[in-house]
């Protein structure tokens, strides 16, 4: 095992590769000149907790000749720590009323699309129970009346999901929509306009669904 980035490594993102990695994995290997969180006998394994783009230039690389998992934890549930402002010793726990779903993926499968395409490539996605510790930093966080994230940590995996093939991917778009425009997809799912135009273009850059043309303003997709 490699010490490489250890030091550094977040609370979530070690125990998710405690929580992944199966007898007779290592973990944190030098693969290709690169630090791989899990490396099985038939793929690589990469945690990924941050932004998809900081991987960008290390997948493309890796790809070209190995299989590559990037497993990345949606929070399902969420629960906030705050320590009291003045003392920062007592401690207050409130569940967030916000729940996340597995096409918030998409807000980072934004930056390589092309990947959904590549034979190589695979995500899972794990929807978590996780605990999120805040800290008091004054007036540098403003627009968060003074409070920064610095933790997550993970209480449970409740689910699983795999994207693999293309039908894989294609399973998160409704039966019945076979022709639609970005609105017509977040309507049909329930889904933030925005999240479902950042799907759209994730689908029609891997060739997923193509563009037809529009319907009034809104351009007009149809499944590949």
């Amino acid at each position: 095992m490699s010490s490489v980035g250890l030091l550094n490594e977040k609370p979530l993102h070690a125990s998710l590769k405690l929580w992944y990695a199966q007898p007779g994995d290592q973990v944190e290997v030098n693969v290709d000149g690169f630090v791989i969180d899990i490396v099985q006998k038939e793929r690589l394994v990469e945690i990924q907790t941050g932004n998809f783009a900081s991987l960008k230039v290390k997948l493309k690389k890796l790809l070209s000749a190995h299989r590559v998992r990037v497993i990345y934890p949606i929070a399902f549930e969420k629960w906030i720590l705050k320590p009291d402002a003045d003392s920062g010793k007592s401690v207050t726990r409130r569940k967030s009323p916000k729940k996340g779903r597995v096409e918030d993926l998409f807000w980072e499968m934004v930056s390589i699309p092309q990947l959904i395409a590549s034979r190589n490539f695979s995500l899972e996605v794990l929807m978590i129970r996780e605990e999120e510790i805040r800290k008091f930093v004054g007036k540098r966080k403003w627009r968060s009346r003074g409070w920064a994230t610095v933790e997550h940590r993970l209480l449970e995996v409740l689910e699983r999901r795999l994207f693999e093939t293309a039908a894989d991917w294609q399973s998160l778009l409704p039966p019945k929509l076979t022709s639609f425009t970005a609105k017509e997809l977040a309507d049909a799912i329930g889904i933030r306009l925005r999240l479902a135009q950042r799907m759209a273009y994730c689908f029609r850059k891997s060739n997923l669904i193509s563009l037809t043309g529009k319907r009034g303003r809104a351009h007009l997709y149809r499944r590949a």
